[in-house]
C-alpha cells in the first residue's frame, strides 16, 4: 500500500511501483485470477522503465502473489489479496503506527474526535 508522502519520495522506483500494484490488488482493481497489464503497458502508464516494472512484478512472483501464464500474461493468484492485507497491516502496525500513536498522544486527541474528522 502506498506509504506516507514524505517517505514515498525517497523509496526506490520499483518499490513505489510495488506499492501501487499492492494497493490495486487490495482494492480490487486487479482481482484474483485476473491478468495485470503487460510490463510494457504498465511501464508506459506509469512513465517508468520496463526493467523497473519487471523487477516489481518479479518481487510479487517471488512472494507467490503473481504467476506467469505462458503466452497469456501475469495473473494475480487466489489468496493474494488476503495475504497482502495481512502483510500491509503488519507493516503498518510495526513500522508506522507507533509514530502515529505517539503523535495522537502528543496532540491529546481521542478516538471519537479522530473518527468524527474522518467521516
Amino acid at each position: 500500500m502506498p506509504r506516507s508522502t514524505g517517505t514515498q519520495a525517497t523509496r526506490p522506483v520499483y518499490l513505489r511501483l510495488r506499492d501501487l500494484i499492492a494497493a490495486a490488488i487490495i482494492d480490487g482493481s486487479y482481482p484474483e485470477g485476473e491478468l495485470l497489464p503487460s510490463v510494457r503497458a504498465f511501464a508506459a502508464e506509469q512513465g517508468a522503465n520496463p526493467l523497473t516494472v519487471a523487477k516489481a512484478y518479479q518481487q510479487f512472483q517471488d512472494d507467490g502473489l503473481l504467476e506467469v501464464r505462458r503466452g497469456i500474461g501475469i495473473a494475480v493468484v487466489p489468496g493474494a489479496r488476503s495475504r497482502l492485507v495481512k502483510a500491509e497491516r503488519d507493516q503498518f502496525l510495526t513500522e508506522e503506527w507507533p509514530a502515529v500513536a505517539e503523535r495522537i498522544r502528543l496532540l491529546d486527541l481521542d478516538l471519537d474526535m479522530l473518527m468524527a474528522r474522518s467521516e
